[in-house]
């Protein structure tokens, strides 16, 4: 069936823990309104719902002249879908995995390692990193969207080693005075002082940290129920915290890296060796495909804190330059484009005003998987051979130089999400 090539899918829902519940999630509400056989659980997490040919959850193609076959499969029988670009660059595999989050408790304290890296540590430890791909990603927000991006400016650090005496004592003042002394210093002398203090954070005995963690707890709850302002110490984030993960070394780490607030539409890029963490919010995500993950704290899963502390970037930096802009399309001022520095993926993000009623989504040389986020049309296209019903949550597959006609049948416009791969 080559010439069927453009077609709806069905994708896989995560309910990993740390998800919203029931119909406080993004990734729940989508699948209720594109699935009318789906039940929502009022006390479920829906945490992730994964568009792609990820093994763990290949989409499955929806649509009976294809019978059965998953969207990897299909790929990889007619490989030629992708463009010739990407086909030749990736080795005829989908470079990307499009995701929706709904995080509820936050993720890990991880970072994602560079190709070389990868590469390493899945020749040495298969069990831990099982490929040897890399895994930047991008998260632009659906709903405002609370995480962890990178080192914060060396002077917001200072702060807390000086307003924070719990976090001070678990650096200790040697390192503290140095890091405060680099203040203003060559960019070299400043990544090595806050190495060195991260990792002696990292690598604090269990018992020495928990002690410290607890006497700060303590001390906040005693601020706030007092009428205090605990702002200096991040009180109200470390508390939160501290409730889903008591005891955990990553508690510590908000007093290093710049907590980053999104508004629907922002987006923050996680690039290789950039420490990061999802906190809480909905979120469009897009990753190149792979499960390479070094973890060092907010989590029960596998924790590799010297890897982590050796292939870090200690590069302070405001949170801004976390953000990646879109850029609008000039010849379809429809379309904003998140591009990130890497080949793997891009994103379109697509809003039809209410005033428009028809509009073509352009062939472009790549492969794609588009998904409705809000308004409701019919999508037609030569390539389909037949109309397809698009409404929240529907997702479709796109080969290479197809287009698809929208005919627009709701009020309120479109909000639609592309993710291709621009070489």
């Amino acid at each position: 069936m080559a010439e069927l090539r453009v077609f709806p899918l069905a994708c896989a829902v995560q309910n990993y823990a740390w998800g919203k519940l029931g119909q406080d999630s993004e990734v729940a509400k989508l699948l209720a309104s594109s699935d009318p056989m789906a039940q929502i659980e009022a006390d479920k997490p829906y945490a992730e719902l994964w568009m792609g040919t990820h093994p763990k959850g290949d989409a499955v193609i929806l649509d009976n002249r294809i019978p059965q076959k998953t969207l990897g499969q299909w790929i990889a029988d007619n490989p030629g879908c992708l463009g010739s670009k990407v086909k030749e660059a990736f080795q005829g595999r989908l470079p990307f995995l499009f995701k929706v989050l709904s995080v509820n408790s936050a993720l890990s304290i991880q970072a994602h390692p560079t190709k070389e890296l990868a590469e390493k540590l899945h020749a040495q430890y298969p069990e831990h990193y099982p490929d040897a791909n890399h895994k930047p990603e991008m998260a632009i927000a659906l709903t405002p969207f609370e995480g962890l991006c990178g080192f914060r400016l060396v002077e917001e650090i200072v702060a807390f080693l000086q307003n924070v005496p719990e976090f001070r004592a678990l650096i200790g003042n040697v390192a503290a005075e140095q890091l405060e002394r680099s203040v203003g210093d060559d960019p070299r002398g400043v990544s090595a002082a806050l190495r060195i203090c991260f990792t002696r954070m990292m690598k604090s005995e269990k018992k020495v940290f928990v002690d410290q963690l607890n006497m700060l707890v303590k001390r906040i709850t005693q601020e706030a129920a007092s009428g205090k302002d605990t702002t200096s110490s991040c009180g109200e984030l470390l508390l939160k915290l501290h409730s889903q993960y008591p005891g955990d070394i990553g508690c510590f780490a908000i007093y290093f890296l710049n907590l980053m607030k999104l508004q629907p539409g922002e987006c923050m890029y996680l690039g290789a060796n950039e420490p990061h963490a999802y906190l809480y919010g909905d979120c469009i995500e897009c990753m190149a495909c792979s499960d390479n993950t070094v973890r060092a704290g907010l989590t029960p899963k596998f924790i590799d804190v010297l890897t982590l502390c050796e292939m870090l970037n200690y590069t302070p930096a405001p949170r801004s330059s976390k953000l990646l802009v879109p850029i609008q399309n000039p010849l379809d001022p429809f379309i904003y484009l998140y591009d990130p520095p890497i080949p793997d993926f891009s994103v379109m993000r697509i809003e039809i005003p209410s005033s428009v009623k028809l509009y073509l989504v352009s062939a472009i040389d790549s492969a794609s998987i588009l998904l409705v986020v809000q308004g409701s049309a019919t999508g037609t296209s030569t390539a389909a051979a037949s109309e397809m019903g698009l409404v929240p949550g529907s997702v479709v597959f796109i080969s290479a130089n197809e287009s698809i006609s929208l005919h627009l049948s709701t009020a309120a416009g479109m909000l639609l999400f592309r993710a291709c791969c621009l070489l």
